[in-house]
């Protein structure tokens, strides 16, 4: 739940800052921290920047620690009204939770609905991109919230052990799962944003051409203006994509390439045939076994909740992994 500096000769702690203290909600911080230089008020400053599973972006002096922007990078995140950036606050960098979203204040076997986001966070591992031409952040989002309800369940080893029933969807009045997003860490404000049918999962690519990609669950590779978000080309790959989208040159030409192969937490029920019915029968056996939690828990257990709602993507793509390479056009 938090980012830690360390010296790199002495391995000694040089500052420690937690995103969620007391994670209720399985948003652990495991996204990666982006180092840039860029000006805040006119004066330069060392920079990270980091989007947490949580819904806040936050954008540290990564020489001090200090908290420089912490904000929503999807507005229906909810768990939370905002971060305290009052310094004299006795709740200075914490989030300040809304009790009606806490699974804890709820309590255990209730059922909290329309938490956002959801466990799987409005990101997760898929790497967000830097551009120092744009000073700008290319972020692959998921707008997902859930229904979460924790219960007690006893370790049974080869068998599931969440401990809670999850179910996920789009938020209230939204159809799409995912956006594709540019966003300022100077201000903590959205530039714009694309949306996708489901969540962008798949790791950007920022370049000095002005364009960024990125791939979709459908299988898409994306290109789209880095200023505007104007999709400018795309191209559907033989599976979805969970992969980086990478550039290379060889032999005075410059390359552009993704692995597309459905998975990954949103594609765990294609990937892993969840949404077959024989797998659905054989894991309603297991709970009559007594070898999985309570069947009224089961449907919203298996994928950890996200089977649900990303069983349409099996109307979209198949299973596989393909590398499929483009060269650039010459000038």
């Amino acid at each position: 739940m938090s980012i830690w500096a360390r010296d790199l000769d002495t391995g000694a702690v040089k500052w420690v800052y937690q995103m969620t203290p007391h994670d209720e909600w399985d948003f652990d911080g495991v996204n990666e921290m982006i180092l840039s230089d860029q000006a805040i008020g006119g004066a330069p400053r060392k920079l990270l920047t980091h989007f947490d599973r949580n819904g806040f972006g936050y954008t540290l002096d990564r020489v001090t620690g200090e908290l420089l922007v912490a904000e929503k990078f999807d507005p229906v995140v909810n768990w939370a009204t905002k971060v305290d950036m009052d310094k004299s606050s006795k709740t200075y960098g914490r989030p300040l939770v809304v009790d009606a979203y806490s699974t804890q204040h709820n309590g255990e076997d209730s059922n909290s609905k329309g938490i956002c986001p959801a466990a799987l966070g409005t990101k997760d591992e898929q790497p967000a991109a830097y551009s120092p031409d744009t000073q700008l952040f290319y972020v692959p989002t998921n707008h997902v919230c859930m229904d979460y309800e924790p219960y007690k369940v006893s370790y049974t080893a080869g068998q599931a052990y969440v401990g809670a029933a999850v179910a996920m969807y789009p938020p209230k009045g939204d159809t799409n799962m995912g956006n594709f997003i540019a966003w300022d860490g100077k201000t903590g404000k959205i530039v714009w944003s694309n949306k996708e049918q489901f969540s962008a999962w798949g790791g950007a690519l920022a370049t000095a051409g002005g364009v960024v990609f990125y791939g979709t669950l459908e299988g898409y590779l994306k290109a789209v203006d880095a200023k505007t978000g104007k999709e400018l080309y795309n191209f559907k790959t033989p599976s979805g994509i969970i992969g980086n989208v990478m550039t290379y040159e060889h032999g005075g030409k410059q390359y552009v390439a993704v692995l597309s192969g459905v998975g990954g937490w949103a594609g765990i029920g294609l990937a892993a045939g969840l949404l077959q019915p024989e797998n659905a029968a054989a894991w309603h056996g297991a709970v009559d076994q007594g070898k999985l939690p309570p069947k009224d828990k089961t449907v919203d257990t298996a994928g950890l909740g996200a089977v649900g709602g990303y069983a349409g993507l099996a109307s979209y793509t198949s299973l596989g992994g393909t590398l499929t390479v483009f060269a650039l056009p010459s000038e």
